[in-house]
This record gives structure tokens, C-alpha cells and sequence, in this order.
């Protein structure tokens, strides 16, 4: 089994480890058995961070993945298993926090979560997630009302750290201004092709680990791409050292001092993508990289409205900031 790398967090305990590498469960539609079976298998493998949302649907399988590798002795206890699930955009006002918080608990069956983030920085008032979002069902968070909501959540024990995801260094900074626990964590596309320079270099300053989702595009999604795949860059640099495309872009974000999350149910490419701490890139291929153009790839939330508001076009210009 193969040893992952990790970092640190702040936390209520102090800082606390998290490993560099993590299963995402985003969306995964192959229904509880098999995303628990998957659990099982990315535990087996060497997975110790997984990563889910309550806008995913796959808390509960989660859950029963991590008691089944209890059960057959795959670890020891569930402190081996940093778990980070995230606060619905529904649930984003002060007094409905604490209470996704619990269900998120309830549906993991767990008694705690390692790492809790705000999931987008808006408000969605609906009961429940439809597409496509009527712009009128958008409206802005009142940050400050959700953050303190956040921070009891950690008070409490519920969780372990706190932080964000999908924010900006401008939204970042006014809950800098007035948190009495800072966010820990800043979760974000990047990838080779969507760097995050700016946003990275903002939270390293600001001691905000950096999380990177969609580190490969996530081709096949209806929000993903596949211009990482096919990056003619990659692809070059990829056969002169005998990897694929995908450990060629997860070394490159290893190498940038983040932690990341990659989603595959294949035992085989669980496997390849935690096969790339043993080689590095060339300051050559690193610069190559470098130059790849940007193109900022168009935000999961904002590709499922109806017509764009105020909100929205606030968010899609800190995010062109990134």
C-alpha cells in the first residue's frame, strides 16, 4: 500500500495532518453500493482523505464504506480517515447551519467531520436542487451570519477545521476581517489549465491550504472539459517520461504545494494517480507547463442558470480574478 504525503491545517486541535491526496465523490451516479465498495477499495489502495458534499448524495455510502473498512480490519479506528463534506448553498444563512452540519453527521453516521466548507459563496433558495436555477433563486450570502454559524460547528466538536470553496482572495479577505477562526481551507478548480497563481500565492500568505478539484478536467461531467487530456503539452511531456497525461497534471499540482482531489471508481488508475511521488518535473517541463494559455473554465453553478443576475456576475468576476 502506498504511503500518501501530507500537510498541515489549522484546526481546533492545534494543526492537524491532512493528506495531499484525497477521493472526491462529486456527482457520482453509479448508486450507494458501488460508491461504497469504491470506498472500500480507495482505502485498500492507500486513500485516507475523501471528499464529499451534501449537494452529492454520497455521504451515507461513504459512511458505510469507512464502517466496512473498520469491519474487515482495513484500519484500525476512524481517526485513520480525514473526511471533508461541505454546507449546501440552500443551508447558507447563520441559523441553518448548525443544523446541515448534524445532518450531514447523521447521514455520514459519523460523530464528527475532519474538515467543513462553505460549498459557493451565494445563496440558493430553494428547497431543493433543480436545474436549470431560476436566477431569482440566487441571492448574495451574508458571509458573516454563515461564518460565525461555521465556527460554532467547530466550537461544538462537529468539526475538526472550517473553510471554503469556490471563494476568491476578496470574499476571503472580509471573512479575515472579522473570523475568529480563519478558514483553513480554500477548495477550487486548478489544473494545468486553469492555474490559480494569484489565488494560491494569496492563501499560502494568508496560511489557507489550497484544495484543487477537477485536477484532470473532469471530462465526462456535464460541467467538465477534456482540454487537460488533450493538452499537446502534457501529452509530450507525458510520453518522454513514460507517464500518462493524468500523473504528469497531478504531479505538476502536487509540485505547487497544494493538496488535491481526483475521482476514479477503476482500482487501476486509483492506483496510477498515487504513483507520482517517487520522479519530479524538469525546471523545463515545469516552465513548459507554465505557459500552457489559460482558459478559465465556466463555474458549475453559474452553467446551470437560467440568465445570469447581479450575484452571479459579482462571482464570475472574483473568480476571472483567480
Amino acid at each position: 500500500m502506498l504511503s500518501i504525503p501530507e500537510t498541515t491545517i489549522s484546526s481546533s486541535n492545534g494543526r492537524r495532518p491532512i493528506p495531499l491526496i484525497g477521493m472526491g465523490m462529486a456527482m457520482l451516479v453509479e448508486g450507494s453500493d458501488k460508491v461504497k465498495a469504491a470506498v472500500v477499495e480507495a482505502i485498500k489502495v492507500g486513500y485516507r482523505h475523501f471528499d464529499t458534499a451534501a449537494l452529492y448524495g454520497t455521504e451515507k455510502a461513504l459512511g458505510e464504506g469507512i464502517t466496512e473498512a473498520l469491519r474487515q480490519g482495513l484500519i484500525n479506528s476512524r481517526a485513520e480517515i480525514f473526511v471533508t463534506t461541505k454546507l449546501w448553498c440552500n443551508s447558507a444563512e447563520g441559523h441553518l447551519v448548525l443544523p446541515a452540519m448534524k445532518q450531514s453527521l447523521q447521514n455520514l453516521g459519523l460523530d464528527y467531520v475532519d474538515l467543513y466548507l462553505i460549498h459557493w459563496p451565494l445563496k440558493l433558495n430553494q428547497e431543493e436542487f433543480e436545474l436549470p436555477i431560476p436566477k431569482e433563486c440566487i441571492a448574495a450570502i451574508n458571509i458573516k451570519d454563515v461564518w460565525e454559524g461555521m465556527e460554532k460547528c467547530q466550537i461544538l466538536g462537529l468539526t475538526k477545521s472550517i473553510g471554503v470553496s469556490n471563494f476568491a482572495p476578496r470574499k476571503i479577505e472580509e471573512i479575515l476581517s472579522f473570523a475568529k477562526i480563519p478558514p483553513a481551507v480554500n477548495q477550487v478548480e486548478m489544473n494545468p489549465l486553469w492555474q490559480q497563481k494569484k489565488l494560491n500565492e494569496f492563501c499560502k500568505k494568508n496560511d489557507i491550504l489550497v484544495t484543487g478539484y477537477s485536477p484532470l478536467g473532469a471530462s465526462g461531467t456535464k460541467w467538465g472539459h477534456d482540454r487537460v487530456m488533450e493538452c499537446e503539452v502534457l501529452q509530450d511531456i507525458a510520453k518522454s517520461k513514460g507517464k500518462t497525461v493524468a500523473q504528469i497534471s497531478l504531479r505538476w499540482i502536487y509540485e505547487q504545494g497544494v493538496s488535491f482531489v481526483v475521482k476514479s471508481f477503476n482500482t487501476e488508475r486509483m492506483k496510477q494517480n498515487l504513483e507520482i511521488f517517487d520522479w519530479s518535473l524538469t525546471e523545463e517541463e515545469l516552465n513548459k507547463i507554465s505557459q500552457i494559455p489559460q482558459r478559465k473554465h465556466v463555474y458549475l453553478i453559474g452553467s446551470f442558470v437560467t440568465e445570469p443576475n447581479d450575484v452571479m456576475a459579482e462571482i464570475d468576476a472574483d473568480l476571472s480574478f483567480q
